[in-house]
């Protein structure tokens, strides 16, 4: 284990330690996405995205009740607009640092993610969710907008209607509501979204390290492109990979029926 940050720590997890966990560890105030939280997600997700050993992150919470509440909106009550807007960027670099993870990321939440907590959560690829998960962006109702990628992410996500029913509304969802609308990927029993969490990641970073981030690259650039572009990321993305050691040994390793040893390059 490794203290990257205070509020925020890494764990690593299986042989070689290719799994990092992302533990979000403020659990007096549930999570709530104060400036110094904001800058510890920040710090820990560019030690992350720099650590070239990791294979898949998953991002959780220490709260039993809270995957993450949300921002600090008692410290943003007695911030003046100076003070908010200096706030920003370290805002947009917490939940900027998780969606920019080169490597596949699962949400594990359980208990309430609303407002920041969510958008935390839409940042990663997978979101696992435990049956009494509750999931929201209720933003407009105390005077702003979703602004950690809400109004963004979850539309990619879900549509436009859905995401605009959930946000016009700020209407929560429970777990099923949500996996039914597609908000989440997989729900399972309470309590129990990290273990589930950390057994998909365990999973994904059994593969080509090499090919899980070009994968990733070509999913994330190509989406909103048109068909040709994407086709040709995908291409670029697909050489990056076809050329590299992990190509070499993944077949080598299937033709001799045995596991691979991905040199991770």
């Amino acid at each position: 284990m490794s203290q990257a940050a205070p509020l925020v720590r890494i764990e690593r997890h299986g042989d070689g330690g290719h799994v990092a966990e992302l533990v979000l560890d403020r659990p007096e105030a549930m999570n709530a996405v104060s400036t110094a939280m904001a800058r510890a997600i920040g710090a820990a997700t560019a030690e992350l995205a720099a650590d070239a050993s990791v294979r898949a992150v998953v991002v959780s919470s220490t709260h039993e009740r809270a995957f993450c509440v949300g921002a600090d909106l008692k410290e943003r009550n007695s911030l003046t607009d100076d003070e908010l807007r200096a706030q920003r960027p370290l805002a947009r670099a917490a939940y900027g640092g998780v969606l920019a993870l080169p490597v596949p990321v699962v949400a594990a939440v359980d208990g309430f993610a609303l407002g920041g907590g969510f958008e935390i959560a839409l940042s990663c690829d997978l979101i696992v969710a435990g049956e009494g998960a509750t999931v929201g962006l209720p933003e407009v109702s105390v005077g702003v907008i979703p602004g950690g990628g809400g109004t963004q992410l979850l539309t990619r996500r879900v549509g436009w209607s859905r995401a605009a029913s959930m946000i016009f509304t700020a209407r929560r969802l429970g777990a099923a509501q949500a996996h039914e609308l597609g908000v989440v990927d997989e729900v399972v029993a309470a309590g129990s979204a990290r273990e589930r969490a950390l057994e998909l990641a365990a999973t994904i970073a059994s593969h080509s390290p090499v090919g899980l981030r070009n994968a990733k690259r070509a999913m994330r650039l190509g989406f909103d492109t048109d068909l040709a572009s994407g086709l040709d990321i995908e291409d670029e993305c697909w050489a990056a990979t076809a050329f590299s050691g992990d190509r070499a040994e993944g077949v080598a390793a299937f033709a001799e029926k045995r596991r691979p040893v991905w040199p991770g390059r």
